[in-house]
């Protein structure tokens, strides 16, 4: 293998930034221009693996990686918003936590992109009266992340573990311990944000949002097609599956009702941003990920901690998707192993595998970019006016007091050695 000159991380680098400091420093700007930047980087990369390291394999590889990528994230987005749920609006702090805990477990039958779209705009509308930042951010930690640490369907990594040869019920019988103790931490700490944003609301919010609730649902034929996209995940036939959910996406959103898409504000624009931005960030991050392989395993040493793996596979998590951070660092354990076989791995490094899958998991909550859903979210939030937190504004305000407390907790409890 041809190692990119270590230059070629930059465009990686400069996208970073640019989705960072582009929405708060210049948001008109950004808003126009995101798409000639990211892919403009992107393209930067494309060229150099074409016409210097001659590397159509890798190129192939990503590039399927990222259709599979936007064709679950996308037609779970379509279907999604094919189903309307309709609320009044009952958001005290314990029913707000209720909801929440439904979404962790929702997230591992529909993934974290399918709860995530589903629930993201009734969560919106029962908080409507109160909602902000951090109703946002918190839903992001433990609809769109964490909680979808129990099956191969319920996040990207896991689903790639999956189709490495991962048994499918390996997940839920191992990581179990660590979902019940994330979910179970950050749910009491949104409940002590949420009390205090509770009592300091006026006592006419307090007394619409303990009102009796209605609650209804319209679009449920859309679970037929959610069945086939579901249905897919399970096919490992090339572009088949892909094929499978895109139809599913089309079938969808051409029988749903206007009504429906229109109570659901649905538009194009969340998606089409993710797939513009993950296209540029797919691209980009090769040349980083490619030395993430060469050099991990020199890195890593002969033994490696369970920690490592844990911290290792966390902290680029955040900062390069979750999904080819999981791949980056299983391949660095096969190397250290000294072995290709999955279930002899998975009796050798049974803690290691863990740490990696669990790190992936929980750590793509910490930024925008760690996992798909994260970046939608906060384009339906922005597009209902809801106040979000910029790129760094999440990483200070919340990530940091909130959800490293809980990264180091699992840490301590789970993979210190």
């Amino acid at each position: 293998m041809v190692l990119p000159n270590p230059w070629m991380i930059l465009p990686f680098v400069l996208l970073l930034g640019a989705i960072a400091s582009g929405p708060v420093l210049a948001p008109k700007w950004w808003l126009r221009h995101y798409a000639k930047v990211a892919l403009g980087l992107g393209a930067v990369t494309l060229v150099y693996y074409i016409f210097i390291l001659r590397s159509a394999a890798g190129l192939a590889h990503t590039g399927h990686e990222y259709v599979s990528f936007i064709a679950l994230v996308g037609s779970l987005y379509v279907v999604s918003g094919g189903i309307h749920i309709g609320v009044k609006g009952q958001a005290t702090p314990f029913a707000n936590v209720i909801f929440l805990f439904i979404g962790a477990v929702i997230a591992n039958i529909l993934g974290t992109t399918g709860a995530a779209m589903l629930l993201i705009r009734p969560w919106i509308r029962m908080n409507k009266y109160r909602v902000t930042a951090h109703h946002i951010v918190f839903f992001i930690f433990i609809v769109a992340n964490v909680g979808g640490c129990l099956t191969p369907i319920g996040d990207p990594p896991l689903f790639l573990g999956y189709l490495k040869g991962v048994p499918f019920w390996w997940v839920a019988e191992h990581c179990w311990p660590m979902w019940a103790v994330g979910i179970g931490l950050l749910l009491v700490i949104f409940y002590v944000v949420d009390k205090r944003n509770f009592n300091r609301a006026s006592p006419a919010v307090r007394e619409k949002e303990t009102a009796k609730e209605t609650w209804q649902f319209d679009g449920l034929p859309n679970l037929f097609f959610l069945a086939i996209i579901l249905g897919a995940v399970f096919v490992k036939v090339v572009f088949v599956r892909e094929a499978l959910m895109i139809a599913a996406a089309i079938g969808s959103y051409f029988t749903t009702k206007k009504t429906v898409h229109a109570a659901n504000h649905f538009d194009f624009h969340p998606i089409v941003e993710v797939a513009i931005l993950f296209a540029g960030i797919f691209a980009t991050m090769m040349p980083a990920l490619d030395w993430l392989n060469h050099s991990a395993p020199r890195l890593l040493g002969e033994h490696p901690a369970p920690g490592v793996f844990y911290w290792g596979t966390g902290v680029l998590s955040s900062a390069l998707d979750n999904a080819p951070t999981y791949l980056g660092f299983l391949s660095a354990l096969f190397g250290v192993s000294g072995t290709e076989d999955i279930h002899e791995l998975l009796g050798q490094q049974h803690l290691q595998i863990l740490a990696i899958s669990v790190g992936a998991v929980f750590f793509g909550a910490a930024t925008y970019i760690g996992n798909g859903p994260n970046f939608m979210v906060k384009a339906i939030a922005d597009q209902q006016k809801v106040a979000t937190p910029s790129f760094f504004g999440f990483i200070g305000r919340f990530t940091m007091p909130f959800l490293l407390p809980v990264l180091v907790f699992v840490w301590l409890l789970f993979f210190h050695a």
